[in-house]
């Protein structure tokens, strides 16, 4: 905050002495070349709630319409039209603790900027694309933008609040992004309903201008050059090891699991994680800080987001097929009732992070993964008979659970961080959630299908009118098995989540 300088009652100056109202100038003078930001600290929120909540809803909204595109194009819905998504994801993937270095070397407002301004060309290019070619290789230039954005959201907060608001200012920042994840398949949807496909890009390029030009106007933080070198060889490795690992998750239930294609993938990324680690322990600056993973509470509050989005994650990953192939809900249905978590974690995440600010993060982050691991419990128990109520209540305590971590633990996560290395923790923080979010879908899918789910779904799905009953109902009880014992492993997952939230110890305010 700004402070004011004291009044004196002394109205005359000597050549020496400075006027309350020069000492103003100067003070304002300092603010534009003194590196830091001094905007408000709501300016600052506004502005990344602006790109944040594009960068979100571009990972939900493309889903509904992939039918509508893959017709446009004249593709199959399977093979390279999956790559509209992937492409997107393993980009991210693969920048954000780059891009959380940069922050670090040479501020957050040039580097938001920049991904504000990828972000906005790219989408302008993705509705504009004549081919599934350029399609897919203008959604990998928004994954840049979007890692970009992503990378320092965090970081831009905690810069811009003070530490007695920062569970605060992320709860907030999480209501943003539970709105752009549970708009995106609605609003994608009206959208290619009324309009056309490309409109789901095209809707970015408005909202992006308006963050690139209020981002210019309104933040006041200047470009530094601090001291270290930026290391290429690191942030190729890293990259390359990161999207490797991501894409053979994404794609390892359809390769198989044993396939030579997804295991050559994966020792790529292995091995170009292992030669990263090597590289990094012997350049001065590297990419990536693992300094910062010393600190208890950081490393703590790292596994703990790791684990979370490990064990939540898979309920808007498993959700859609007991919605659709199980219980036949329209599309429109099933996307609706998966609304009530995002919603719930919106309403929620700005208290929960109110009140970490007030009592501390570790009882209330494990807490809530307490709650989130028994609502896992409560999800593996819905069957082909379970009413609408049923599967909403549980989905609101898995939310309640989620919201109530979520805040706190990135509070306690961003708070273990020296100012000076805040883009590196929020890079650790988004990559965190990516790596758990692959790492649960690779799970998830791995276990269902290995108990026989999938293979019952797809059946039940296109064949159930004209199977037996006897056989429909073996078929269905085979997909309810695989369903319960797919959300236990979640469930226990979750409960290590706990304990690593209990270990922290206590954080620095």
């Amino acid at each position: 905050m700004r402070q004011q300088e004291p009044q004196t009652g002394n109205i005359m100056t000597s050549s020496t002495q400075k006027t309350p109202l020069n000492t103003q100038d100067e003070m304002k003078q300092q603010q534009k070349t003194d590196g830091a930001e001094h905007a408000s600290k709501w300016a600052v929120l506004a502005i990344v709630a602006i790109g944040v909540f594009m960068a979100t809803l571009d990972t939900s909204i493309v889903n509904i319409s992939l039918p509508t595109i893959a017709s446009s194009f004249g593709v199959p819905l399977s093979g390279a039209i999956e790559w509209v998504i992937i492409a997107y994801l393993v980009v991210i993937a693969g920048v954000l603790l780059t891009a959380g270095r940069l922050a670090d070397m040479i501020g957050r407002k040039p580097i938001w900027a920049t991904g504000l301004a990828i972000f906005t060309i790219g989408s302008a290019i993705c509705g504009a694309a004549p081919s599934l070619g350029l399609l897919i290789a203008a959604r990998a230039l928004q994954g840049l933008g979007g890692a970009l954005i992503m990378a320092i959201s965090p970081a831009m907060l905690t810069s811009a609040f003070p530490a007695h608001e920062r569970g605060r200012a992320l709860g907030m920042n999480a209501v943003v992004v539970a709105l752009g994840v549970s708009a995106g398949p609605t609003l994608g949807g009206i959208i290619t309903t009324n309009l056309s496909w490309r409109w789901i890009f095209y809707v970015n390029v408005p909202i992006g201008i308006i963050g690139f030009i209020a981002t210019m106007l309104v933040l006041t933080e200047r470009m530094r050059r601090e001291r270290g070198r930026f290391d290429p060889l690191g942030a190729i490795l890293l990259a390359l090891g990161l999207i490797a690992l991501t894409l053979g998750l994404s794609f390892g239930q359809e390769w198989g699991w044993s396939s030579p294609l997804l295991i050559g993938v994966l020792i790529v990324g292995v091995v170009s994680l292992v030669i990263l680690y090597e590289v990094e322990k012997r350049v001065p600056y590297p990419i990536i800080n693992l300094s910062l993973l010393h600190n208890r509470v950081f490393l703590s509050a790292n596994l703990s987001l790791i684990l979370s989005f490990l064990a939540l994650f898979a309920v808007s990953f498993m959700l859609p097929f007991y919605f659709e192939e199980l219980r036949k809900f329209p599309t429109e249905e099933a996307g609706l009732l998966l609304t009530p978590l995002p919603l719930t974690i919106a309403v929620v995440a700005p208290l929960s992070g109110t009140l970490a600010d007030r009592i501390g993060t570790r009882w209330l982050a494990a807490g809530g993964l307490t709650l989130a691991c028994i609502g896992l419990v409560f999800i593996s128990q819905l069957n082909a008979q379970s009413s609408v109520f049923d599967i909403i209540w549980r989905l609101v305590v898995i939310g309640l659970g989620q919201a109530l971590f979520q805040s706190p633990n990135n509070s306690a996560l961003m708070g273990a961080a020296p100012r000076d290395q805040l883009g590196s923790a929020s890079g650790f923080l988004a990559t965190g959630r990516v790596v758990g979010q692959s790492l649960s879908v690779a799970l998830a899918g791995a276990i269902f299908t290995s108990l026989g789910g999938a293979t019952a779904g797809r059946i039940l799905a296109t064949a159930s009118s004209t199977l037996p009953a006897a056989q429909a109902s073996a078929l269905q009880q085979t997909f309810v098995s695989s369903f319960h014992t797919t959300f236990l492993v979640c469930a226990a997952i979750a409960a290590i989540g706990i304990f690593t939230s209990l270990v922290r110890g206590k954080e620095q305010v």
